[in-house]
């Protein structure tokens, strides 16, 4: 029985040994990796200017804004106590219900996406606190 003990033990040694081994090998792949890739590299330069070129050539299309979006539209009494009377795109009626909010501190401390209405928001949102998400869809129901 003595002997079958110490041949399990002799065993496990030889792992342990040829484990390092293993890591020793896998140092030398990782090196010969990057020159495979390197290699593939230059000819893909070689065709980069070409492309450059070309891109060149095309001048550069501005973007041109949704016209959605830019379209006066005419806000409803309530909305207009607090943008002021006129028309204008929705973009710019989202910006000057903004400044109202930061102005009277409207915005919820905790959860600063959250938005205390006062008087005049209640008529907008139809309850005490909405959400910033909300707020345009909300808005949107005031203009014409």
């Amino acid at each position: 029985m003595a002997t079958a003990k110490k041949a399990p033990a002799k065993k496990a040694a030889p792992a342990k040994k040829a484990a390092p081994a293993a890591k020793k090998a896998a140092p030398a792949k990782k090196a010969a990796a990057p020159a495979k890739k390197v290699a593939a590299k230059a000819p893909a330069k070689k065709a980069a200017p070409a492309k450059k070129a070309a891109a060149a050539k095309k001048p550069a299309a501005k973007r041109t804004p949704n016209a959605g979006f830019m379209k006066a539209m005419t806000p409803s009494d309530a909305l207009a106590a607090i943008i002021g009377k006129g028309p204008y795109p929705r973009t710019e009626v989202t910006k000057k219900v903004w400044e109202y909010i930061k102005k009277n501190k409207l915005q919820d401390e905790m959860n600063k996406r959250m938005i205390n209405a006062d008087a005049k928001l209640k008529e907008i949102f139809k309850k005490a606190q909405a959400s910033m998400f909300e707020m345009t869809k909300m808005i949107s129901q005031h203009l014409k």
